[in-house]
């Protein structure tokens, strides 16, 4: 691969783990922790939707990120030919 082909895709590749990455601050620590209170004042499920997110969301969104990880990068993998 020329080199700034490899460029290309690593620069790529890092926008998409800064995306994820954000994404999992938020939820992990925005929603855990910074606006638990405020998210309190939601019910889901007889919960409260601070302490469902601490608790149970944000796994499901952690392994929501993964799935869209791979995805993501299998596209990437093969727009620049360096897939299986």
């Amino acid at each position: 691969m020329a080199q700034t082909k490899m460029q290309e895709y690593w620069s790529k590749n890092i926008r998409y783990l800064t995306i994820l990455l954000s994404i999992w601050f938020i939820v992990s620590y925005g929603m855990g922790i910074f606006f638990v209170d405020a998210l309190n004042n939601i019910q889901l499920g007889g919960f409260k939707l601070g302490f469902w997110m601490a608790q149970q969301g944000s796994i499901y969104v952690f392994v929501a990120l993964i799935f869209v990880y791979v995805a993501w990068m299998n596209k990437l993998d093969k727009e620049y030919d360096v897939d299986e």
